[in-house]
């Protein structure tokens, strides 16, 4: 248990940024943690600002691997508290299946104030490669297959657009200057007609470190080496939900990633669809799952 009375007093205590930096959990979800569920109890200082021991970082860590494993969090309380020496229960199934089709109802509703409180609830509860990976992936897949030539098709598509492109651009704005990483310039190609692959890559991107210039609309490929070099970026990395043109996939693109001085990446699902025509050119195919694509862009690309 988390008991601060049986705590040694020359224990080293973290303040809740450094504890975020070292986890990769957010300042805002620690804090939810703790308001909502008592998962983690640090000590305060005179002035009400929290400090965390090692065993609270570790707590964390442990918090995160129920999560990942499906574990809702109002039930991973109970997990933790059990004695280390008791043999761990077989998780239950997540709620993320109703989350997903919460998320999915309300933009068919198109239903702004729902999408507004499943968004902020579940970034506010869950790291974001688990919010990706179990919710936002999931259901932008679903709702892709869905939209064809029906009505109402394209508005949903809008909807959702332009209420990730807020909230995104906002976590942007803030993590940017705070960024540690290499500078990254993100954006979509041109037959995906609405980028939310872009969106919840540079969702993705910032979250591991990156700083990360977004464009929500594709540039002309003559323009890309004059945006790398003004902005100084590190590598480019492109994102399509679509299968993408044969000339833009086979041609435009190899040569594009010959005149650039960076790395030029691919994500999402034309990564995957397109794997065999990219086959031995210089664009660097990150993979379909932005969880894997982010470890890749890891390994070639490292946060310092």
């Amino acid at each position: 248990m988390n008991d601060q009375a049986t705590r040694p007093a020359d224990t080293p205590l973290y303040p809740i940024r450094e504890v975020s930096r070292l986890t990769g959990v957010n300042s805002v979800t620690l804090r939810a943690w703790e308001r909502r569920y008592g998962l983690i109890k640090p000590q305060r200082t005179p002035k009400g600002h929290r400090l965390y021991a090692r065993e609270d970082i570790e707590r964390v860590e442990r918090i995160l691997q129920w999560l990942n494993r499906g574990v809702p969090v109002s039930q991973v309380r109970e997990l933790l508290d059990q004695p280390e020496t008791a043999e761990t229960p077989t998780p239950a199934a997540g709620d993320w299946p109703g989350q997903r089709r919460l998320l999915i109802s309300a933009v068919q509703a198109l239903d702004l104030s729902r999408l507004e409180e499943l968004f902020n609830q579940s970034l506010a509860l869950y790291p974001v490669p688990t919010c990706l990976a179990e919710l936002w992936q999931p259901v932008v897949r679903q709702l892709e297959e869905s939209w064809g030539e029906q009505l109402g098709d394209v508005l949903q598509r809008r909807t959702l657009e332009t209420f990730l492109r807020t909230r995104i651009g906002t976590r942007l704005l803030h993590a940017n200057p705070l960024a540690r990483g290499p500078t990254l310039l993100v954006m979509p190609l041109p037959d995906d007609p609405a980028p939310l692959w872009v969106l919840l890559t540079a969702l993705a991107a910032s979250d591991c470190g990156y700083r990360v210039h977004l464009f929500d609309a594709p540039l002309p490929c003559s323009e890309l080496p004059l945006a790398v070099e003004r902005f100084q970026a590190r590598a480019m990395l492109l994102a399509s939900g679509k299968a993408e043109k044969a000339e833009l996939v086979r041609r435009q693109l190899p040569r594009l990633a010959e005149q650039l001085e960076v790395p030029l990446m691919a994500c999402g699902p034309m990564a995957r669809i397109r794997e065999a025509d990219l086959e031995g050119t210089r664009v660097e195919l990150l993979g379909d799952d932005l969880g894997e694509a982010m470890e890749n862009l890891q390994a070639r690309l490292p946060v310092r």
